[in-house]
């Protein structure tokens, strides 16, 4: 059986993110995940999640400036002060609310930037970041994304990023296999998924296309349960979806899943 966790910045929309945290243990979930928390002081977050007897099993590592159009700076070789600065802030969150897992977003490299030395860029990074994540016991974690929602974006196959991840040659950095955006780039997902599991530290979900929840699109995740159950799978799975209509009412695909407080 899956275990869920609401994706915070994408659920419970119709609420302040501060106020998603009850709204989710309403719900029936005992673990949340969100993108970035530094816009708000650990302790709030911590006093939250203990309030709400919710676990923390993912967030990202500083991703830039969002709002100007940053999505990640791990490629970037003028940022790299930044990207050390940031890992070291996002440990300093991961510590205090007990999250074992951080994700990086390679993020999309600057214009004109040679490939050769992007990868080297990202590559020498993430060496940075395992390493320094590893003496926090958090683990380190890189994601595809495909490109149609986020073009030129880095990363955008599992081979890719398993590549990636050899070349690092840490053993603490791992795969996120986000479902959706593995559906829009390559397929195969179970046979993917399957295959890699042992590179495979946490997985996300939302249907395609639209990004809404499982049910609403051309995923089949009931089948797709089935077979993480049967690969013995037992981590994580983030419900990174838009909901269609609103939170709550998109949640019957989980019913089964979830214990509705």
């Amino acid at each position: 059986m899956p275990k869920l966790a609401a994706n915070l910045s994408m659920m419970f929309n119709e609420v302040e993110f501060l106020d998603r945290f009850k709204e989710a243990s309403k719900a029936g979930f005992n673990a949340v995940e969100f993108m970035f928390p530094y816009d708000y002081p650990a302790q709030k977050i911590g006093d939250l999640l203990d309030i709400y007897a919710l676990k923390l099993v993912l967030h990202n590592l500083p991703a830039g400036d969002w709002d100007a159009g940053d999505r990640g700076i791990a490629t970037d070789p003028n940022r790299i002060g930044e990207f050390q600065d940031g890992v070291g802030l996002a440990i300093d969150y991961a510590t205090k609310l007990h999250c074992p897992r951080i994700n990086c977003l390679a993020g999309i490299p600057p214009k004109d930037a040679d490939p050769e030395n992007s990868r080297y860029t990202l590559v020498s990074n993430l060496k940075f970041a395992a390493a320094a994540l590893d003496q926090a016991n958090i683990k380190l974690l890189i994601e595809p994304i495909n490109t149609r929602d986020i073009p030129g974006f880095y990363l955008n196959y599992s081979t890719q990023a398993l590549s990636i991840i050899k070349e690092v040659a840490s053993s603490n950095i791992w795969l996120q296999y986000d479902i959706y955006h593995m559906q829009i780039m390559e397929g195969d997902l179970t046979n993917t998924i399957n295959t890699n599991l042992s590179n495979i530290d946490h997985i996300q979900i939302a249907d395609n296309p639209g990004r809404n929840e499982p049910g609403t699109g051309e995923i089949n995740y009931p089948m797709l349960f089935q077979a993480l159950d049967l690969m013995g799978y037992d981590g994580w799975i983030g419900c990174e979806y838009r909901p269609l209509t609103t939170t709550v009412e998109g949640l019957k695909w989980a019913t089964e899943y979830l214990e509705i407080n």
